[in-house]
């Protein structure tokens, strides 16, 4: 007894590709910050393991999976929060880079909390 699978309407595939291109960009942009970019150290930061934790949500964002994009949209908060603080206590180019982290946050927050609610939505 398969249930069958529903085409997404379109806010929500547009709330899906959202989502994932935004972690992406995170992942990107945490490990290009720190290794190369901006890096706290001459030759690269451990701080680049920061980008290990955004990689674990990316496979349940792909499986369009619901769960995850409720937990992304709590822990991106620890990354918005990061982004502010370099944004306002580094110089350039590292301020600009955590200027971008906040607005991929952002993005990211909004798309996953979007996605959520018109999911549960369309299931009422």
């Amino acid at each position: 007894m398969h249930e069958e699978q529903k085409t997404p309407s379109p806010q929500v595939a547009t709330t899906r590709f959202l989502a994932v291109g935004s972690l992406l960009g995170l992942i990107v942009l945490s490990l290009a910050w720190e290794l190369w970019l901006a890096p706290l150290r001459p030759g690269g930061s451990w701080l680049a393991l920061k980008a290990l934790p955004l990689c674990i949500p990316l496979a349940g964002l792909l499986k369009n999976r619901m769960y995850t994009h409720r937990w992304v949209s709590l822990v991106v908060w620890l990354y918005f929060t990061e982004g502010v603080v370099r944004a306002t206590s580094d110089r350039a180019p590292s301020s600009w880079l955590a200027l971008a982290e906040t607005l991929l946050c952002l993005i990211l927050f909004t798309a996953c909390a979007l996605h959520v609610r018109l999911r549960l939505k369309g299931s009422a």
